[in-house]
């Protein structure tokens, strides 16, 4: 059965904010712009494999562009460099792809097969120490100019904030669902309602990058929830389309969008 693709009815609670409304807040609260970056691509991928897809996740195309490339590019455009990557064992191949195409790009490689995504996302925090970081899962597929905007919103928080990305578009099966009160702070994550989920891309203060996680969390997600429990400051900034790329469908979701974009 094919599943199925749905934008929550109603209006998104959040509203991405006009561009002069972003910077009179960055003129005002000093925002800072991460300065380094952060990509998760340790997922074994086996859902898309099952569905015929014989290349490592990360070189899954998007109308002819490999998820990495795609994601980079984001970054590029955001000027966000280095960047800290994490592989799995068995995307070794990966790493020299991706040097032979990003040359200009100071990028470190974490070569790791990890037991979760929680554990991922420490390895590439721990990396380029120093400010806040930019971290993005590589199956969170957006346009550039969506990724630019993010930073932007997300950069013009408190420097103390973490920021995730959220859509109205909900393509998951599992999608982790985001509560969000005044002014944009996040008060729950999961649960079974909500207009938004969550969308694979994070702004990490410094202080979050060091933060020893609770006993007991095994996934990212789970992290997250606790940080909010824990009454960190967790804002959320809207995307309004970002595709979580975990099987054929959703390759085809995003292809789509990735072409109507191309002939607007």
């Amino acid at each position: 059965m094919a599943r199925r693709f749905s934008v929550a009815g109603g209006a998104p609670v959040l509203r991405r904010r006009p561009a002069h409304q972003l910077a009179a807040r960055a003129e005002g609260d000093s925002p800072v712009i991460p300065r380094a970056g952060g990509i998760i691509a340790a997922g074994e991928g086996s859902r898309l494999r099952r569905a015929g897809f014989a290349m490592p996740k990360p070189m899954v195309p998007i109308a002819g562009v490999p998820l990495i490339e795609s994601v980079i590019r984001n970054f590029r455009a955001a000027r966000i460099t280095p960047l800290a990557i994490i592989l799995n064992e068995g995307e070794r191949d990966c790493v020299e792809w991706i040097r032979a195409r990003f040359p200009d790009v100071d990028i470190d490689f974490i070569v790791k097969t990890t037991q979760s995504s929680l554990e991922s996302f420490g390895e590439v925090t721990a990396r380029r120490p120093g400010g806040p970081m930019l971290v993005s899962t590589v199956d969170a597929w957006c346009v550039a100019a969506d990724f630019v905007g993010f930073v932007q919103a997300a950069s013009a928080r408190t420097a103390d904030a973490t920021v995730l990305a959220v859509t109205p578009l909900i393509a998951d099966e599992s999608p982790l669902r985001v509560t969000v009160g005044a002014g944009g702070r996040v008060t729950a994550l999961g649960g079974d309602t909500g207009d938004l989920v969550t969308a694979g891309m994070y702004l990490v203060p410094e202080r979050v990058r060091t933060l020893r996680p609770a006993p007991g969390l095994g996934r990212l997600r789970e992290f997250l929830a606790w940080l909010v429990r824990s009454g960190e400051p967790v804002y959320a900034e809207v995307i309004e389309r970002v595709v979580d790329v975990d099987r054929a469908d959703d390759v085809a979701l995003a292809e789509a969008l990735a072409l109507a974009g191309r002939v607007s």
